[in-house]
């Protein structure tokens, strides 16, 4: 059994960092919060769990987080994350997530941090040449955010060789899904993912999906990507910072995603179903780089801690989905 230490989440007010934060919480860490909340949410971090709104550049505020928390772990989940924004400005992604990641780094190795959690991406992957893809695959990025993030993990890799801190990098497909007791979700406005935009749609916050490209090497001609459960993905954190804390020599680099794809036409007819009713599609050109498909090989995850998925139903990720938004309507109301 692993001990338990004082765990710092970054971007804890956000979408996956505040399932992070449950995930830690309920299963009986000390977890504290550091955001500046430009995309966080005050109403998605627990009460109990304290709250430091400022920047992961801060390092006077990050030395006096770690000395009054007695910090001994980091997960990292504060960030940019939308690809065609970082193509129009990769300036703001180079220094959101690598800058900023840097000068997180640092302030780490000098509070004597022990152990580091990385929220990656598939993105790191560019596209692929074999679906599924392991950790092995050649890292290509094909646009800023994917390389962004690459380069942390490079930075990862090259501090944790040279100061005694070991680092979990963590390689997210297609995060979707909420809460299953409804405490948090998705809360951006006018985010991209395809669930969280399909559930606004059958909730009338939207007119239409987009479908981009029909034209795919898949078998319904529609993208094909591998969705996760975001409570499944928050606990896959909580089981590798205990692999770091159980063997701090290692440092650990792991794909979180089920295995299997479906399509975008897939997904949205599972929304019909959990909906029962009709949303309206409308088909549109192929983005760039998007890849036919995208599906994580997850045998490294599966072999290196005893991660087992709880939510690998397409329609139970699609329900907690729209709980949630039905949820964020009452907030945003009340």
């Amino acid at each position: 059994m692993s001990k338990k230490v004082p765990v710092l989440v970054t971007g804890g007010a956000g979408y996956i960092g505040s399932h992070a934060v449950l995930a830690l919480k309920d299963a009986g860490w000390d977890v504290c919060v550091i955001d500046n909340l430009t995309t966080g949410f005050t109403f998605a971090v627990p009460e109990g769990v304290p709250l430091y709104q400022g920047d992961i550049e801060d390092g006077e505020l990050l030395a006096r987080i770690f000395a009054e928390r007695g910090i001994q772990a980091i997960m990292h989940f504060a960030g940019s994350i939308i690809v065609p924004e970082s193509v129009e400005n990769p300036l703001k992604y180079y220094h959101n997530n690598t800058a900023k990641s840097r000068a997180l780094i640092d302030a780490a190795v000098k509070g004597g941090v022990k152990h580091f959690i990385f929220s990656s991406t598939a993105a790191t992957y560019g596209i692929p040449e074999v679906s599924p893809v392991t950790e092995d695959s050649p890292k290509q990025p094909i646009n800023p955010y994917g390389m962004s993030k690459l380069m942390t993990e490079i930075m990862l890799k090259d501090v944790a060789a040279a100061h005694p801190l070991n680092f979990c990098a963590l390689r997210y497909f297609n995060v979707a899904g909420a809460d299953p007791q409804a405490r948090t979700g998705q809360s951006t406005a006018g985010a991209t993912h395809l669930i969280k935009v399909a559930v606004e749609a059958a909730l009338g916050k939207r007119e239409s999906v987009g479908v981009f490209g029909t034209d795919f090497d898949t078998p319904d001609g529609t993208g094909v990507r591998d969705y996760i459960h975001v409570s499944d993905l928050a606990n896959a954190h909580v089981l590798a910072l205990e692999g770091l804390i159980d063997q701090p020599e290692r440092s650990l680099t792991m794909n979180c995603g089920y295995g299997t794809g479906f399509s975008v036409l897939d997904v949205l007819d599972a929304v019909d179903r959990v909906t029962n009713m009709k949303i309206t599609r409308v088909l549109q050109g192929r983005r760039a780089g998007d890849p036919d498909s995208l599906i994580s090989d997850n045998s490294r995850i599966k072999a290196t801690v005893p991660w087992v998925p709880h939510y690998a139903d397409l329609d139970v990720i699609v329900q907690h989905a729209l709980a949630w938004e039905r949820r964020l309507t009452e907030i945003r109301e009340g």
